[in-house]
This record gives structure tokens, C-alpha cells and sequence, in this order.
């Protein structure tokens, strides 16, 4: 599979408090709102301890996202674990992952889709961009395994069918615009896989 997680640096203690203190306040209150200074403080640190250990805001938003996702993918690997078998319930494992993970990891949606959006057209060369390509490339990569895996007919295009039904349903849990998305999402998966 492509668009491997990159490697995680291992982090010491206070890299970790910056860490989880911006993973919690950047997802709850976005990226542009909190600053080093609030950052610093929710962990217990120096800014001079932050910018120690991951040079910039920028790389700490990456890093940030970098873990999430890392986090993400045990969870869909413990949920496919649950099902080894190749077959249409694999696929719709991913939906059970998200079912599972959204309530208490992702009530506000996707933290990429959301880091994408609130950094904005005209900063192509952030490197959230590349970070959040890489993430929905793994997605859309791992929908398509699974597919061809479970001996559909063309991969390729349930995999997009599957990656659109689960990005409508991460968009709509943090618009909130009803409820049990994912929950919805599967069902129509389900259908799409032929199974009742």
C-alpha cells in the first residue's frame, strides 16, 4: 500500500505535553486561533522548548496531524483484525472504524480536511497540503486493496464510491447536519456491495 505513515519521531517528555497540548487545542479551537504562546503554556513549557523541538508552528500543525492519523490507522487495523477474511465486510470495516473513533476522536470532522480548509487557497506551498494528500491517498489506497481483495469487479472505482460515502460522512459529522452519519455511509456502502 502507498502513502506510508511517515516515520514518528520519538519525542521526549515536554515534546509530548507540546504535542498533545496543540493536538487538543488546534482540533477544538483550529490552528490559526492558537498561538505558541497559549501552546507553551497548556503543556507547561518554555516557547523556547517548543521551537526546540519541532522548529516551527508549521511542523508542529504537521506533526499534529502526523500523529492523528497514526492513531487512526491502529484503529482501523485493530477494526480489520476483526474481520480477516477477504470479502465486502472488510471494506465495510473501515465504516466500523469510523463509527467507533468519531464520536470521541472526531466530533468537529476530519482534523485534515479541516486544517486544509481553514489554511486556505493561495498557500500551496504549506506543508499541510502534502500531509493531507498523503492521508486521503492512504484512504482511497486501502478502500481500493480491500475492494480488489474481495474480488469486485473494478476495484478502482468502488474505491472512489467507498472514499466518497466515507469523506461525505466525516464532513458531515463536524457540520453536524444530522445524525450517525457514518452509520448512514455504511448502510449505502453495504448496498453498493451487494450485501443486504
Amino acid at each position: 500500500m502507498t502513502s506510508s505513515v511517515p516515520e514518528l519521531v520519538p519525542l521526549t517528555p515536554g515534546g509530548r505535553r507540546v504535542l498533545d497540548a496543540a493536538s487538543r487545542l488546534f482540533y477544538e479551537r483550529g490552528i490559526h486561533t492558537v498561538g505558541v504562546d497559549t501552546i507553551a503554556e497548556a503543556a507547561g513549557v518554555t516557547k523556547k522548548t517548543l521551537y526546540d523541538r519541532f522548529g516551527s508552528k508549521e511542523a508542529l500543525v504537521v506533526s499534529y496531524l502526523q500523529h492523528r492519523d497514526a492513531r487512526w490507522r491502529d484503529h482501523v487495523a485493530g477494526q480489520l483484525a476483526r474481520v480477516p477474511d477477504p470479502g465486502a465486510d472488510r471494506v465495510l470495516a473501515v465504516f466500523d472504524a469510523a463509527i467507533s473513533w468519531s464520536d470521541e476522536n472526531s466530533p468537529k470532522g476530519c482534523s485534515a480536511i479541516n486544517a486544509r480548509a481553514e489554511i486556505g487557497e493561495g498557500n500551496d506551498d504549506h506543508p499541510v497540503f502534502p500531509e493531507v494528500s498523503r492521508q486521503k491517498a492512504w484512504l482511497l489506497d486501502l478502500f481500493e486493496e480491500l475492494c480488489s481483495e474481495a474480488g469486485i469487479t473494478d476495484p478502482q472505482a468502488m474505491a472512489q464510491a467507498m472514499m466518497l460515502l466515507y469523506e461525505g460522512a466525516i464532513v458531515t459529522v463536524g457540520m453536524t447536519t444530522f445524525a450517525e452519519p457514518f452509520a448512514i455511509a455504511r448502510t449505502w456502502a453495504a448496498r453498493l456491495l451487494g450485501r443486504p
